[in-house]
This record gives C-alpha cells, sequence and structure tokens, in this order.
C-alpha cells in the first residue's frame, strides 16, 4: 500500500488546526446553496473548499490558478482535499458564488478565537491602510470620453450588421415563424418561458428592472451640514449615494460595453446629486434659521453648478477610487478599516470608498459591536484608540455619551507644529490635557504596537496588497475572509503556545 498523507504532516503543523477550525464553523449556507435532489453534477464538497481557500489565504496564496497548482505540488493542500485536484475555474467560481458566506467566517472565527480567550475588548485600537484594487488607475475616464467611447461602439455595431445582412433590415421573421403554426409552436414556448420568469421574480420578492429612482434625503443634515457651507451639503449627498450603492452591492459587469454604461450611469447620479445638494442648500440659506432661531442674513454665494457630469469614474472598478498617501503614491483601490484588540485579533473588518478615514470612527465601533455581539461577547470596549485622521467631533462625543466608551485621538497631526488654528479650546483642549496624563500616554502609546503590525503581516508577510475581485461588495468579502485567516492563524498560534511540553 501507498504510504499516507497523513504521515508526511507533522502534528504542530497549521493545517491541522485549519482542518479543526472548520469542524467547528457553521457551513450551513453554503450547504443551502447546492440541490439535494440527486441532479446535476456532484460538487466539491463545500467543507473541503472553505478548509482550501482558508489554508491558502494564510499561506499567502490567493489566486485561483496558483491554490489548483499547490493542490498537485504541496502535501498539505494534498491532504485537505484528500487527493482531489479542483482545477483554478471551480475554485474561482466557489469565491464568487458564495460571497456572502465567506465574509459571514469573518465572525465565526472571532466566535473561536473567544472560546479560547483572546477577544479581550478593554482597548481596541482602529486605523486604516489602501489596498489596490483590481483595476488600473489608467482605466479613469471623464463623462465625454465614456459617451464618445459608447457611440463610437454603437457605430461599429452597425458597421458590422451592414456587412452581415447587406440591404436586409436584419429582423425579417426566420423561416420557423413564416408558416400559422410555425408562429403558434413560437408563442407557446415563450408564453411558457415568460411564466417561469415570472414565478421566479415573485419568489424573490424584487426585480432588477424596477429599481427605484435614487433620491436623497438632505434635510435631516441641515443642522450638521449648515455651518460647512456648500462644500458640507455636497459632500454629505456624496456620502448618502455611496452608502445606497453599497446597499444596493450591484457586481461589477464583465463585457466592456456594459460596464461602460454603468459608468455613465454612476457619473449621471452623481451629477443628480450634486444638483438635489444645491437646490437644498439654496433654500436652507433663503428661508432657513441658525441656531438662535434668527433668519439667515446672507443669501447664498452664486453658483452654477456644471451641466454635464464632472469627474471621473474607473471603467474596469465603478467603486474603487483613486487613494493618496503621504509620502507614497497614489493607487486605484481602496480603504481597508480595521479594529484590533490588544491581542492583535481583529474584532471589526469593513471597506471604505473615501480616501480619508475621517467619518468612519463612529461606523467602525458600531461594527465592532455588532461583531462582538455576533462572537458571544456581552462585553463593549473600554477605550476606542485612533490617529488623529479620524477626528471628528459629532462622533467622539457620540460614542462616549451613549455607548459610554472612553476615545482617545490626538486632534494634532505628528508633523504639525503647534495647535492648528481655532482648535485651541473646548473638546481639542481636553484632548491634549489627557494624552498629557500618564495614563493618557500608557494607553495611547499602545496604538501603534496594536494595529500596525496587524496591517504588516497581511500586506507584506502574506501579500495582501491587492484584491483578486472586482467591486465594493466583493472586496469587502475578500478582507472580511482575509481577516478571518488572519485570526485563524493567531488561534493557532495560540494553541501551541498553551499546547506545553
Amino acid at each position: 500500500m501507498p504510504p499516507s498523507l497523513v504521515d508526511w504532516v507533522a502534528e504542530d503543523h497549521l493545517v491541522w488546526s485549519i482542518l479543526g477550525s472548520v469542524e467547528e464553523l457553521d457551513l450551513d449556507q453554503f450547504y443551502a446553496d447546492y440541490r439535494a435532489d440527486g441532479h446535476g453534477r456532484p460538487a466539491y464538497d463545500p467543507k473541503m473548499m472553505v478548509a482550501l481557500l482558508l489554508y491558502a489565504y494564510a499561506r499567502g496564496n490567493r489566486s485561483s490558478r496558483g491554490i489548483e497548482r499547490a493542490c498537485r505540488e504541496d502535501v498539505a493542500y494534498r491532504v485537505i482535499c484528500a487527493n482531489l485536484q479542483p482545477d483554478h475555474s471551480t475554485i474561482a467560481e466557489f469565491r464568487c458564488r458564495h460571497e456572502r458566506a465567506l465574509s459571514g467566517l469573518f465572525s465565526s472565527a472571532l466566535s473561536l478565537c473567544k472560546k479560547a480567550g483572546l477577544v479581550e475588548v478593554g482597548v481596541i485600537a482602529i486605523d486604516g491602510t489602501k489596498v489596490a484594487a483590481n483595476a488600473s488607475m489608467d482605466a479613469n475616464q471623464s463623462y465625454e470620453r465614456i459617451v464618445r467611447e459608447i457611440l463610437a461602439e454603437a457605430a461599429e455595431t452597425d458597421r458590422r450588421e451592414d456587412e452581415l445582412f447587406g440591404d436586409a433590415r436584419g429582423d425579417e421573421l426566420p423561416e420557423q415563424l413564416r408558416t400559422r403554426e410555425g408562429r403558434r409552436r413560437a408563442f407557446r414556448e415563450a408564453k411558457r418561458d415568460l411564466d417561469a420568469e415570472r414565478a421566479a421574480v415573485d419568489h424573490q420578492g424584487k426585480s432588477d428592472a424596477q429599481e427605484p429612482v435614487v433620491t436623497l434625503d438632505i434635510e435631516r443634515e441641515r443642522l450638521v451640514n449648515s455651518e460647512q457651507g456648500r462644500r458640507g451639503w455636497q459632500r454629505e449627498a456624496r456620502r448618502q449615494l455611496d452608502d445606497k450603492r453599497r446597499q444596493k452591492a450591484r457586481p461589477i459587469a464583465g463585457p466592456r460595453p456594459e460596464r461602460l454604461q454603468e459608468s455613465k450611469r454612476r457619473l449621471e447620479e452623481n451629477h443628480q446629486a450634486e444638483l438635489e445638494a444645491n437646490a437644498a442648500y439654496d433654500t436652507y440659506r433663503e428661508t432657513g434659521r441658525d441656531r438662535l432661531g434668527r433668519r439667515l442674513s446672507r443669501p447664498p454665494d452664486p453658483y452654477a453648478p456644471p451641466e454635464t457630469p464632472a469627474g471621473t469614474i474607473n471603467t474596469t472598478d465603478q467603486d474603487s477610487r483613486i487613494m493618496r498617501t503621504k509620502g507614497q503614491p497614489a493607487i486605484q483601490g481602496y480603504n481597508v478599516q480595521a479594529a484590533v484588540n490588544e491581542r492583535q485579533i481583529i474584532v471589526g473588518a469593513e471597506i471604505s470608498v473615501e480616501t480619508v478615514d475621517f467619518g468612519h470612527l463612529e461606523p467602525m465601533v458600531d461594527a465592532t459591536i455588532s461583531e462582538l455581539g455576533k462572537a458571544g461577547v456581552r462585553e463593549s470596549p473600554e477605550t476606542v484608540l485612533a490617529d488623529p485622521g479620524y477626528w471628528h467631533k459629532r462622533q467622539m462625543e457620540n460614542i462616549v455619551a451613549n455607548k459610554h466608551i472612553q476615545v482617545l485621538i490626538p486632534p494634532d497631526s505628528g508633523t504639525r507644529k503647534g495647535t492648528r488654528p481655532g482648535w485651541n479650546k473646548g473638546l481639542y483642549a481636553h484632548m491634549r490635557r489627557v494624552l498629557q496624563t500618564e495614563l493618557g500616554q500608557t494607553r495611547y502609546r499602545r496604538r501603534m504596537a496594536t494595529v500596525e503590525p496587524v496591517f504588516g503581516q497581511n500586506k507584506f508577510n502574506r501579500g495582501f496588497r491587492r484584491f483578486q475581485r472586482r467591486g465594493r461588495a466583493a472586496a469587502e468579502s475578500e478582507w472580511r475572509f482575509q481577516a478571518a485567516t488572519h485570526n485563524l492563524l493567531k488561534l493557532h498560534s495560540h494553541r501551541l503556545a498553551t499546547a506545553g511540553p
């Protein structure tokens, strides 16, 4: 008999920890996506595929072809697959098909870390890093250029149809529809297909063809943005529009003509949001009142919005943005957000399309509390640490007042000499006094040693510098899955350390 593969892998190998963890994960969402009536070709066991992806990501191998090659050459991969060899198309399709289920594994992995005592929530550090999208910066195009390319594509289609059909229209009835009996047969088949399609739409409860028009609720943000001027209202309109797109999670189309049409539609939506924000701001300046109830004395400054959509959009991945970091070259990508405890366990993992961290403090705290609740952790964080980029006065006050969590964020960046003009009283002065105390310095000094190594381990040690798939939903699923494997690696190291001789 040939030797057993199990004997070739040491007992303390990572593969056994991954296989043991998969046995404890909730995989019902994966299995629910497959038929149980015996029809169709048998699929690979989802438990095997999940273990394969977890181990591959833990080893920094995220390429479908690279995973397929390892299933042939690496003994640990062959142990997971029981000598089966799924091809790269199967692996890629599994990731696409189970996008949400793979994202949900982050919560399941966090619960395993909680059982091992690794999820301590006394001090939480929040930070972000830029990760490149599966798109090039050269694919950013303006509205005019996109329209020209669409028109050129239409002209090329007309030319090809002329070559194919000649003087004919091209819509003449086919031979089988030119008789009465042939038409009746075709109509019966069409009616059967249409009834089946309507039944499927009713079962889903919605149809993509009946999406509501984007309408922004800017009125409720009046008090927030009244002191920020027109730019503040436009910024809030863009934020609400991004939230609506995140909720819809439209996948990125494959064919280029469809991606061009989607890019054109999104630029028109951006323009519509800007027009709505300008109209709401003008109305507020003409009829609104300040916080003391007095009418605003000065009318709005004259402003004429552009007649056509301005700016650019990436035609390869419409959700990605140009990300800029001081001292580093700009990239086309996403702003990856993480909340980390002192054991370097990721307790919150989200994706942002904005290049700055401003405005993400409270959403990340909410996401962290939600993830901890799913993992069975009833305690809330005591202290949240973040760098000056997260300074948001209203969100900081909400966290302290509503969630009773201490927030430590320096109001001044490390490169600034002296205080920022106008930032020398109130919460700014209070935070400086707190951070100058011995306790404040001791706690905040732990921020960099808590969260920065996590990004280093994922980006540099495991090669997580670029997303494999396109679109915000796909990128968020990939980041949460990457964070799950990070936590499982920490769990594996903890088990080895506590196993003893």
